[in-house]
């Protein structure tokens, strides 16, 4: 955690102490010092501010070691809160979190479809006051709103100034970015990364994606495209993508690529209640019922899934072989409803070839799998507001540097 703290380019000393803070959990004076490279009057300076302004609080005495036991400090969880929304075509999930990025109220409700930017726009902004007034949260406690789209797929919204207008209706400060990557944000500042200083969300919703996280910082490229694992070629001769290329491992395997094959398979559909026709139900709902089936031990759907998992396994090692990944998190809704099927397989599938002679890669299910996009989203206003970086970020300090103390600017 330390080295990890210590060389993120933090905009400020406060961001870097809050941080370190965040990161530990539960840490002394003196930890901070380690962990950030300050000295001992600036860690003072800057923590009385935090409990000043009501972020962190001292919380008990650590073990003694022989001297004074030291007092321990943490973020006061319920000083600020922070609304996650995950728009997507078939359901707006919301969730508000704590300081510790935990949800302290969620609500669904149904997706934009093809209903008209400003109608949902409105839509999310009434959604939203409902979903502070249930819990009785101070509107004044609430940091911004973070939304998240499922990265490029939802063409019909280019151009619409979506965070401009959710700003306008909210009242709230606005951020945005794809589903991905803001659910790594999401299992970083959650501790499901641990301590690793390379690891990666695999995602899964209607397509697939992965969210990258090196030392700490989620790494969008300079596009905001780093992570499409769904366009990661896994059958040259498959079939066609609706990015244009073939064989992508969305295409072949994702959810849509599971449900169809379902349907096709007369004896699969009737047996487990799949409908054909006019009458068809979404992607979501069928591959939750091939899920459903499998985990009951339903061969066909099992094999069904097993197959897409064994694809999908292939384009994970595939970044893992290139990032030099340390953990991979499964989340997402899809795996929230078939993750005990693609787990073992993605496991074996990488377990069994290891790149040289690097040690095995930690596969694990996120524990927020469901409502991750949103957790995320509202972990993006979180880090903005409260441990912003420097501007103009790109990528992270080289790998196997030494940690670089940040410079001790006063604010």
């Amino acid at each position: 955690m330390s080295g990890q703290v210590a060389s993120k380019p933090h905009a400020s000393s406060k961001a870097a102490v809050l941080d370190a803070i965040r990161a530990a959990g539960t840490i002394s004076r003196v930890g901070l010092i380690n962990a950030t490279g300050f000295t001992a009057p600036t860690i003072s300076n800057l923590v009385r501010k935090l409990i000043n302004e009501g972020l962190v609080v001292e919380t008990g005495r650590a073990e003694s070691t022989g001297g004074k036991r030291r007092i321990l400090l943490q973020l006061n969880h319920a000083a600020r809160y922070a609304v996650g929304v995950h728009l997507d075509d078939g359901v707006l999930t919301y969730v508000l979190t704590n300081l510790a990025g935990v949800a302290v109220a969620r609500i669904a409700r149904p997706g934009a479809g093809a209903e008209e930017p400003p109608g949902v726009v409105a839509r999310i902004a009434a959604e939203i006051a409902t979903l502070i007034e249930s819990v009785g949260v101070e509107r004044a406690r609430v940091l911004g709103l973070g939304l998240v789209l499922p990265g490029p797929s939802m063409r019909q919204w280019e151009g619409f100034p979506l965070g401009p207008e959710l700003e306008r209706a909210t009242t709230l400060p606005v951020v945005l970015d794809n589903d991905a990557t803001a659910a790594a944000l999401g299992e970083h500042w959650a501790g499901g990364f641990g301590a690793a200083s390379a690891a990666a969300a695999l995602y899964m919703g209607s397509g697939i994606g992965a969210g990258l996280v090196l030392n700490g910082i989620t790494y969008r490229g300079p596009r905001g495209n780093a992570g499409e694992l769904g366009h990661i070629c896994v059958h040259a001769d498959g079939p066609r993508c609706w990015c244009g290329a073939r064989g992508c491992v969305e295409a072949v395997a994702g959810p849509a690529a599971v449900v169809t094959a379902g349907r096709a398979d007369a004896s699969l559909a009737r047996a487990v209640g799949l409908r054909g026709g006019a009458e068809q139900s979404s992607v979501a709902t069928d591959f939750a019922t091939i899920s459903r089936a499998a985990r009951r031990g339903e061969p066909r759907a099992l094999a069904l899934l097993e197959s897409s998992a064994r694809y999908v396994g292939t384009a994970t090692r595939t970044l893992v072989n290139i990032m030099d990944l340390e953990v991979v998190v499964l989340t997402g809704p899809s795996f929230a409803v078939a993750g005990s099927v693609y787990l073992p397989v993605v496991r074996q599938e990488l377990h069994g070839f290891p790149a040289r002679s690097a040690p095995t890669v930690d596969v694990r299910l996120s524990r927020s799998a469901a409502t991750a996009c949103a957790i995320g989203a509202a972990t993006l206003v979180l880090e903005s507001e409260l441990v912003p970086l420097r501007q103009g970020l790109r990528l992270p300090g080289p790998l196997d540097s030494e940690p670089v103390p940040v410079t001790e600017p006063a604010g």
